[in-house]
């Protein structure tokens, strides 16, 4: 079976816009109440979407201090945690080393590897969507936006001014916002609809089985006639 093709950006442009969060579900905790209602909602969730943001680095050698700012998201709400509040370590272990809450989203792997670095945490039941999507044939890095258009049949935008802002400021911005929360929340979307999604498509090409080595022992049978 051929590789199937994700719809490419201008592609997706053409469809109706993601139904992203309204600002108002949109939550960003600061106090110690504000962090106790986030671990509240969060800890009674049974799926989450899930990503991070990082400072970018321009300069060649410079020292990758992220993630700075890690999202949690529903159907119906996010929540943006900055690392520079200590509740936020707390929370972001206690979330990611919950084995009860499955975390999904997109190119989940640099995420694990700073995250586990900087939390000393063990990450349990995290979904990365991309494998699913390789599983039905298509490319390994899928992404959140070719999946909103397959799945939901949306168009996701993504501004490379936002992505590349400084995600380590005090005080994010509206749009940095509205961004994070967008890149946790679509993932959390995209599992909710992905089961009736799976279920239309064609059965996805069979693994590769590895052949067995020239070598290999064959392996010892028990005699059955008793002798």
């Amino acid at each position: 079976m051929s590789r199937r093709k994700a719809p490419t950006k201008d592609e997706s442009a053409l469809l109706p816009p993601f139904a992203a969060l309204p600002d108002s579900a949109i939550h960003v905790p600061v106090s110690g109440d504000d962090f106790e209602h986030a671990r509240t909602a969060l800890l009674q969730a049974r799926v989450l979407g899930f990503d991070t943001e990082s400072k970018p680095l321009f300069q060649a050698g410079a020292k990758d201090t992220g993630p700075h700012l890690v999202q949690f998201a529903t159907c119906t709400d996010a929540w943006l945690l900055q690392m520079q509040y200590p509740q936020t370590f707390a929370l972001t272990r206690e979330v990611l080393g919950n084995a009860q809450i499955t975390k999904v989203g997109f190119g989940l792997d640099n995420d694990r590897h700073q995250l586990q670095g900087r939390l000393q945490v063990e990450m349990q039941n995290v979904l990365d969507l991309d494998r699913v999507f390789k599983r039905h044939g298509f490319g390994s890095s899928t992404g959140v936006r070719a999946a909103i258009a397959l799945v939901l049949g949306q168009s996701l935008r993504k501004s490379k001014r936002v992505t590349t802002s400084n995600w380590s400021n005090e005080q994010l911005s509206d749009s940095q916002r509205r961004y994070a929360a967008n890149d946790a929340h679509a993932p959390a979307m995209v599992y909710a609809a992905l089961a009736a999604w799976e279920a239309k498509q064609p059965p996805p090409p069979p693994q590769p089985q590895s052949a067995p080595r020239p070598d290999a022992a064959t392996p010892w049978t028990t005699p059955t006639d008793g002798s």
